[in-house]
């Protein structure tokens, strides 16, 4: 991973291999960044997506092995017990055009990964809700 900052926003490139929710929560944690906004582009070769099912208040997962394009990375930036969480969304594209779509729990990057962080002053914390079975931001 390298990257360069411009104000409160960090262009970050992720190299094949890296995995991308564990270096960026690692790279907002050395940053201290605890608020903002992640978005991005590149390719996977692996990835885990997920769709929060509201009966079971489980995440159904499936796991994506092959050349996909990140299409579309898209998340948020906050705290969970004071530490950095990230809530990211992703959607991927196969080599027929297909997109799958998803919350992202892994994915590894299979060529680069074109990231821009964007920080906010601040801290908005989460905490886990009962009746969704998820963590909300806290208020």
């Amino acid at each position: 991973m390298e990257f360069e900052s411009f104000g409160s926003k960090y262009i970050v490139r992720l190299d094949k291999g890296e995995e991308i929710v564990e270096t960026l929560k690692k790279f907002c944690k050395e940053h201290q960044i605890y608020l903002g906004f992640i978005r991005g582009i590149g390719a996977v070769n692996k990835a885990t997506i997920g769709l929060f099912k509201t009966q079971t208040k489980q995440y159904q997962t499936k796991v994506l092995s092959g050349d996909y394009e990140i299409t579309s990375l898209l998340g948020n930036i906050s705290t969970l017990d004071d530490e950095v969480y990230l809530h990211l969304h992703i959607n991927l594209s196969d080599e027929e055009y297909k997109v799958y779509g998803g919350h992202l729990s892994s994915g590894i990057i299979s060529a680069t990964g074109e990231i821009i962080i964007e920080a906010m002053d601040g801290k908005l914390s989460r905490e886990f809700n009962e009746e969704c079975g998820i963590n909300l931001y806290k208020f």
